[in-house]
């Protein structure tokens, strides 16, 4: 189900769990059947979930998690002379591939792993269990994290405005801001497996007296849909522009996300949390001043960019 998912097609995710199609196609049947119910919409273009296979997902991916990080234990029980490992989680960020440079630079003797997730409180949990040293997750702004007892915060960004992706063809795109109330009439994409993404955009919506139209959808496979002027969608503001499409802030920056990097008192991965955190503050300035509509922002801005150095 997971790799369904995420690759937006039976035939996508049956190549990359090394299987037939039809071999997958009768599993999923399979768990349709179990369940009761139909757990993703087939379409011309691929797979996307239903709402019960929504909800089955938000239950599936942790479980998936547990079941990686056993089978890693495991393994690493049995190489003891693999030497020293850490393990990092993060939600979806362009700042995790400098963060991981970073790491193998500062510990090349280290077998460093990163897990990533769409739930940052399942990330939460798994360090708090010692499936993970450290997880670097975004908390939407009006919809606290489960943030479990004995975790360290560090936080690197106490309010990050997010942007909105929208086709370059948009009317709204020839603007530098762009208004909430000027996307009414357009369809939203919106990923609900995204921890207090719905809470964050229900609330800006009220706030500017509009109701839209609303898809579910996985944000990694929205470019497309985006460029062909379907939908629009939130964004990071450091996300990478893709041709055909425009990313633009939003007027007053009405949703907003706190960047924060989570670790245990009592770690003691291969590096200390300073040093993880130096590396991924590091990363986090490199992607954000490399990102053409961020810079502009933060020019608009005095440059006001406060991280947690």
């Amino acid at each position: 189900m997971c790799a369904i998912a995420d690759t937006g097609s039976v035939r996508k995710a049956a190549r990359q769990l090394g299987m037939t199609q039809p071999s997958l196609t009768t599993q999923l049947h399979r768990i349709e059947k179990a369940l009761g119910g139909q757990l993703f919409f087939r379409e011309p273009t691929g797979s996307r979930p239903t709402p019960l296979g929504h909800a089955v997902l938000c239950r599936a991916r942790p479980i998936v998690a547990e079941m990686r990080a056993l089978i890693d234990e495991i393994a690493s029980a049995s190489h003891h002379e693999r030497g020293a490992r850490l393990h990092i989680g993060s939600t979806n960020s362009p700042a995790v591939a400098g963060w991981l440079r970073r790491l193998r630079v500062r510990l090349p003797e280290t077998d460093t792993t990163i897990r990533a997730d769409v739930s940052a409180n399942a990330l939460l949990h798994m360090v708090a269990t010692g499936q993970l040293d450290a997880a670097f997750v975004h908390e939407v702004e009006g919809a606290p994290l489960r943030v479990p007892d004995g975790l360290v915060e560090h936080e690197l960004v106490a309010r990050e405005p997010q942007f909105i992706a929208l086709a370059d063809s948009h009317p709204a795109a020839a603007r530098d801001v762009v208004r909430v109330a000027d996307l009414a009439d357009d369809q939203w994409m919106v990923d609900p497996t995204v921890d207090g993404e719905w809470a964050g955009l229900r609330r800006i919506w009220a706030a500017a007296g509009i109701t839209p139209r609303v898809v579910h959808g996985d944000y990694l496979t929205a470019v497309d849909l985006v460029t062909a002027g379907e939908v629009v969608t939130p964004c990071q503001p450091t996300a990478r522009s893709r041709h055909g499409m425009a990313i633009r802030p939003l007027y007053g920056d009405p949703l907003a996300v706190r960047l924060f990097m989570a670790c245990r008192h009592d770690a003691t991965p291969a590096a200390s949390a300073d040093d993880l955190f130096a590396d991924l503050t590091a990363s986090y300035l490199e992607i954000a001043w490399a990102s053409e509509a961020y810079r502009a922002w933060l020019v608009r801005h005095d440059g006001l960019l406060s991280v947690g150095i």
